[in-house]
């Protein structure tokens, strides 16, 4: 009989039950093709092999090593990572590297499964759109904050902002940017604090009724609006709905981004708008 280096003398294994390979493969309900394949990538070696017939066997011993294998393959390992880890690897980095890979992974299913849900959820199923979260970028904007008596007047701002953002030589951003934020924590219907902002290509000079700021970029949950913004409060609902059940915490002023409003499309129903809320995970 023919013995592997890396194994013990026959002498040492004489007190260590043989099994043939068919045996071996059945007790641990693998095949023998299996237990061939690993020999071939030096993963696990027959105890012994038959120089006259070839007969490979296996000992209860190496049961430990093959169970090992098996683990670390259903830890998402591939044979490839198994023969680094046999052949001196450093181990524990190793392990912690994968475990970051599975749990950025997680991460990103989670994302998935939540986009999933908002789908299937009776209360979503006539929105216009699931809530997805979204990295948005650091913006450059123009700004006008104004106390408005109600929200109809926010239409008014508008255009006097415009008018002024063009005397200051202001260029636009591509794609167009404009959003606004409550500059207060809770709701009102009258007397509310609002800051406009429109993404501009570079800061230009402060005047008395424009001022400039970058915003740095956020992490935010998002949710499109279609219709009149009369419907707004449903929205929040559902986007709040979806930050409290997926584990997020708001954390910076809420964005009302237009797309779509009076000054480009005649009917209510075409309005566009996109809901942005800064979040991150509880606890970060």
């Amino acid at each position: 009989m023919r013995m592997y280096e890396e194994h013990k003398s026959c002498k040492e294994k004489s007190s260590d039950h043989l099994y043939r390979i068919g045996m071996f493969a059945q007790m641990n309900h693998i095949t023998v093709k299996t237990l061939r394949f690993y020999e071939e990538q030096g993963l696990l070696y027959p105890a012994y092999v038959d120089e006259e017939n070839g007969y490979r066997y296996y000992t209860m011993s190496q049961m430990a090593a093959l169970h090992r294998i098996s683990a670390l393959k259903q830890a998402g390992f591939t044979l490839d990572d198994i023969v680094k880890l046999k052949n001196g690897t450093d181990e524990a980095a190793f392990l912690g590297r994968k475990k970051a890979e599975i749990i950025s992974k997680i991460a990103e299913l989670t994302k998935q499964l939540a986009v999933i849900d908002s789908y299937i959820a009776d209360d979503q199923r006539s929105l216009d759109s699931p809530v997805l979260i979204k990295n948005i970028p650091a913006v450059i904007v123009a700004t006008m904050q104004k106390r408005i008596e109600s929200y109809d007047e926010l239409f008014e701002m508008m255009p006097a902002m415009g008018a002024e953002m063009e005397r200051l030589g202001c260029g636009c951003a591509m794609p167009e940017y404009c959003f606004t934020h409550y500059l207060e924590p809770a709701y009102k219907d009258e007397q509310i604090l609002i800051e406009t902002c429109e993404a501009v290509t570079e800061k230009k000079a402060d005047s008395g009724l424009v001022k400039f700021k970058e915003f740095p970029p956020i992490q935010a949950a998002c949710i499109f609006h279609k219709g009149s913004y009369n419907e707004f409060p449903r929205t929040y609902a559902a986007i709040l709905r979806f930050i409290e059940e997926n584990g997020y915490e708001i954390c910076g002023n809420i964005r009302e981004n237009y797309i779509d409003g009076v000054w480009n499309k005649e009917s209510e129903s075409e309005w566009l708008s996109e809901i942005q809320i800064p979040v991150r995970k509880r606890g970060e």
